[in-house]
């Protein structure tokens, strides 16, 4: 291996091991959050499991929109401009805290749509009781999240996993307080779940703007100077990138949702088997996303620098790296799906022996798309770091829902493979979007290196 080359791997890693950590604490939040509605009992896991996905869907895509300020600061970064990362990331913070309002408000008036979707009116109660006061985590979520692309961008992620991991050990804690009456502390049910974690996320974002206020690695960025004096053009300039992350986030969650609904059509064994072969793949898929980041993160500097052939290098790794970590978590799944399963129920009490056969089988089927998944979170990281979201939008919109969940329901019900036909259906659409969003990396950075250095100027400014 060259030495530009083992140091760029070096660089991937350095960045995309705080953030896989990152990715995976968030994980244990959501985990810990199911685990104490079902000790509350099944009604309130009904409830909390419904009043969870809404809010999962919501947050995903304003995740995507505040994606963009990661984005635009390594690119800025990249170019030494120093000013336009402070004015890109005050922006994104004006940004997250609108979106947060807004998804709010939607979370808030929720119980009406539904009602109008079918679900049962106790489920729905139980919902609105979680979201009563999980909407307060939203600012603390999108200051968490801006702040989080901001330092992560110019090559200081370890802050991001210490506060997380943090985060995920205090939820896990007062969640367990709470339940257990602790301290003397009242019984909340849903809403003190919903509380815990907002009140988490919120200490999340806190500590990590005042780590960026004291230390000294951060005195170029006066990220608390003029921050009442939003920049119309950068917000603009955050919501033309944001918009196709967020929209590509969504239609990729609305895949899963989908599968989800042929699942339950099927019948609860289907479903049950499902849940947990999708939350094997989830955890998994931590992995790739967390070096999808820091893919996007050292293309965007190079791409601001102007070094374009060392884009290209960083992408091509980043595609390398993934596959193969992804190959491994295929052989795990391949190799041991009882253990695998076991780690959700007990694979040897006959009670579950239904759902354990077909989950080992649906993991059998993980086991190849999972190679798949892990290349097109990467290659949409890396083309977005060419400051291009459209692209990955039309090509998940395209291949999840013109290939994937059509394909899915075809081989489900008209051909009559069942849970196994869903699975490949969302193999399908995943193999697509691995395959079109790698060769639309290719084809954009060899547009980019085609044009004389002066039109490559132009380009980049």
């Amino acid at each position: 291996m060259s030495d530009t080359l083992h140091s760029e791997l070096r660089a991937i890693l350095r960045l995309a091991g705080p953030l896989i950590a990152a990715q995976l604490a968030h994980v244990v939040m959501v985990f810990t959050d199911t685990v104490m509605m079902g000790l509350l009992g099944p009604e309130a896991l009904a409830g909390g499991g419904l009043g969870a996905a809404s809010y999962s869907f919501v947050s995903i895509f304003c995740v995507g929109v505040i994606a963009a300020v990661g984005n635009l600061v390594a690119i800025r970064h990249g170019a030494g401009d120093t000013a336009g990362v402070t004015r890109l990331t005050q922006s994104g913070l004006w940004l997250g805290w609108a979106l947060a309002l807004l998804a709010g408000l939607g979370l808030w008036n929720l119980e009406a749509l539904l009602l109008q979707f079918g679900q049962l009116p106790m489920n729905v109660a139980g919902a609105m009781q979680f979201l009563s006061t999980l909407v307060f985590a939203l600012p603390g979520y999108m200051t968490f999240m801006a702040l989080r692309g901001f330092t992560a961008a110019i090559g200081r992620p370890g802050p991001i996993m210490a506060i997380s991991i943090g985060g995920a050990l205090a939820n896990f804690v007062l969640n367990y307080a709470l339940i257990k009456g602790w301290f003397g502390l009242p019984s909340l049910g849903l809403g003190g779940i919903g509380l815990v974690t907002a009140l988490v996320m919120n200490a999340m974002a806190l500590l990590l703007a005042w780590h960026l206020m004291r230390h000294r690695a951060y005195a170029a960025y006066p990220l608390w100077r003029g921050l009442l004096r939003p920049i119309w053009a950068d917000l603009k300039e955050l919501l033309r990138l944001g918009l196709p992350i967020g929209g590509t986030y969504a239609v990729e969650s609305g895949l899963f949702a989908f599968a989800a609904l042929c699942m339950g059509a099927l019948g609860s064994v289907e479903l049950a088997a499902h849940q947990i072969a999708i939350m094997s793949v989830y955890v998994a898929f931590m992995v790739p996303v967390g070096i999808s980041y820091a893919v996007t993160f050292r293309i965007g500097q190079h791409f601001g620098a102007g070094r374009l052939l060392e884009a290209q290098r960083a992408g091509r790794l980043g595609i390398g790296i993934g596959a193969g970590c992804m190959l491994g978590f295929a052989a795990l799944f391949w190799l041991a799906p009882q253990w695998v399963v076991g780690l959700f129920l007990d694979h040897l009490d006959p009670a579950y022996g239904e759902i354990t056969a077909l989950a080992v089988g649906l993991l059998a089927i993980a086991a190849w798309f999972e190679f798949f998944d892990g290349i097109q979170t990467i290659a949409m990281g890396a083309i977005r770091g060419l400051k291009d979201a459209k692209t990955t939008f039309f090509v998940g919109l395209g291949c999840y829902w013109l290939i994937g969940a059509p394909l899915a329901w075809l081989l489900a019900f008209p051909l009559g493979w069942g849970a196994q036909g869903v699975w490949w259906g969302l193999a399908s659409g995943l193999a697509c979007a691995a395959i079109g969003l790698t060769l639309g990396f290719e084809w954009k950075t060899a547009r980019l290196l085609r044009p004389a250095p002066a039109a490559q100027q132009a380009y980049l400014a």
